[in-house]
């Protein structure tokens, strides 16, 4: 809204300097400092009222079977999320061209599972329910969102040319079209009939993911931060005509806009990290790990880089591999033995680490190290071609 207006008072105007609103990279470091100052005030905050209204973790003795102890957690703050989406979604808005179809769905994507999610912490920690929202409406929230996603992406006029093409990886001049039933179906239009159910599941499981992220201080976070610097660089080259002409990509108009939301998003999870770092004041629930996924998981369709996401998201995709390792072969142990075994001591794979006697702290910065190594690989990856 405050570019809408600066951009009116230099056209009525005509005051000097303000000319530079226009630039892309102007406002995206404008968002990334409103971000990060949101977060960072507002954080202290909304800290002291959770904990004034006892809204804290809820850890039981002896969790996963004396295994991995966090009963040092008991009564930490909890719901925290709502700092990071206040701050991203409070810069997007004032930094943010929101009258473009870019910009208000990933406004949109975020808010709507964050709302979710603030329902899902909202009956773990004020209803001192632990087993939260039922796992079906969770979904139906998640595919929800999916069909939203994938419809506005496939049937809005703006998308028409490119609405089933996505980037290729490692091949030169080609892309990848979902739409693979024209071939059998001339005439009739049903890409939709692959595209959507390809962005329900996209959001679905990265989501999740970060879901599942989000259990030690500071991980989630972090690693969401970095992954964000990424698309905010992905952001830009999609919507620049010179580095996309320069790295033979798509170019996508209006998708540069994303750059201002994905530099707000990465400032925001940052200015968080000095609530959420070891030792944590403050954890971030669903409210702020199920947003955090769809905003991701959203950018990344938008830009049209979701093939990178195994990459660009790889401790993510480790954490959710690390799950379904466990608990497929504990099952299938279980039918051919008569006694469940495991691959890891604990999943996600971050509490086997822990469990094996690493701190939390070296494995988040670890995990930080990690996600810095895939995400400048992402960008690199561009050039391979």
């Amino acid at each position: 809204m405050l570019y809408y207006l600066i951009r009116y008072l230099e056209a009525v105007f005509e005051p000097p300097g303000f000319q530079v609103i226009e630039y892309i990279t102007v406002r995206a470091a404008l968002a990334a400092i409103t971000a990060l100052l949101i977060a960072l005030f507002i954080g202290r905050r909304i800290i002291q009222w959770l904990a004034h209204k006892q809204l804290g973790e809820q850890v039981r003795e002896g969790i996963h079977a004396g295994v991995v102890d966090h009963t040092h957690k008991q009564g930490t703050p909890s719901m925290g999320g709502l700092i990071i989406l206040i701050a991203v979604l409070g810069a997007t808005l004032l930094w943010g061209a929101i009258g473009e179809v870019y910009v208000w769905l990933i406004m949109l994507a975020t808010a709507w599972m964050g709302v979710f999610g603030f329902v899902d912490d909202y009956i773990k920690v004020v209803k001192r329910d632990k087993s939260g929202m039922p796992a079906r409406v969770k979904l139906i929230g998640q595919v929800t969102l999916g069909l939203l996603v994938g419809s506005v992406l496939y049937f809005h006029p703006q998308f028409s040319d490119i609405k089933t093409l996505t980037y290729l990886p490692f091949v030169a001049d080609e892309t990848l079209d979902y739409n693979i039933l024209r071939h059998w179906f001339t005439g009739v239009d049903l890409g939709w009939v692959i595209y959507i159910p390809i962005v329900i599941f996209i959001l679905t499981a990265l989501s999740n993911a970060v879901n599942l992220t989000d259990g030690l201080d500071g991980l989630a976070a972090g690693v969401t931060g970095i992954v964000a610097v990424g698309l905010t660089a992905l952001a830009y080259i999609a919507g620049n005509a010179i580095f996309s002409d320069f790295l033979n990509e798509m170019m996508l108009p209006g998708a540069g806009e994303l750059t201002v939301f994905a530099a707000a998003l990465a400032a925001s999870c940052f200015g968080f990290l000095w609530y959420n770092g070891y030792p944590a004041s403050v954890f971030m629930g669903d409210t702020g790990a199920l947003s955090l996924g769809a905003a991701v998981g959203t950018m990344a369709l938008m830009v049209k880089k979701e093939l990178l996401l195994p990459l660009l998201c790889a401790v993510f995709f480790w954490e959710t591999l690390s799950v379904i390792i466990q608990t497929t072969y504990f099952k299938y142990t279980r039918r051919k033995y008569g006694e469940g075994k495991r691959v890891f001591k604990m999943a996600p794979i971050h509490h086997h680490y822990e469990a094996q006697g690493w701190h939390e702290a070296k494995i988040v910065l670890r995990f930080w190290l990690i996600t810095a190594v895939t995400v400048v690989a992402t960008l690199l990856v561009l050039r391979i071609r």
